[in-house]
């Protein structure tokens, strides 16, 4: 392991060490364990580029069973937030 420092905001510290004593483990232990959550999060996550087009490629091969969803689709947007 590589020895480090961080600085903690008064928030951060406090939130940290309260998990570490909740879970009875270090601080350090805790901070780790956020560190590989972020990596691995960071690992599998999509760009805008990659949403965009998985987007693209779905588009209209779904059908509602309506036909007048692109005429009425105001009107359908505010059905659907009223529910």
């Amino acid at each position: 392991m590589i020895r480090t420092q961080i600085r903690l905001t008064d928030e951060q510290a406090r939130r940290v060490k309260r998990i570490a004593v909740e879970r009875q483990v270090s601080m350090a232990t805790v901070i780790r364990e956020g560190v590989d959550l972020l990596l691995r999060s960071s690992e599998t996550a999509v760009t805008d580029d990659e949403r965009i087009e998985r987007a693209v490629s779905v588009a209209g091969q779904f059908r509602s069973g309506g036909g007048d969803g692109a005429v009425q689709h105001d009107a359908h947007l505010q059905e659907a937030y009223r529910r």
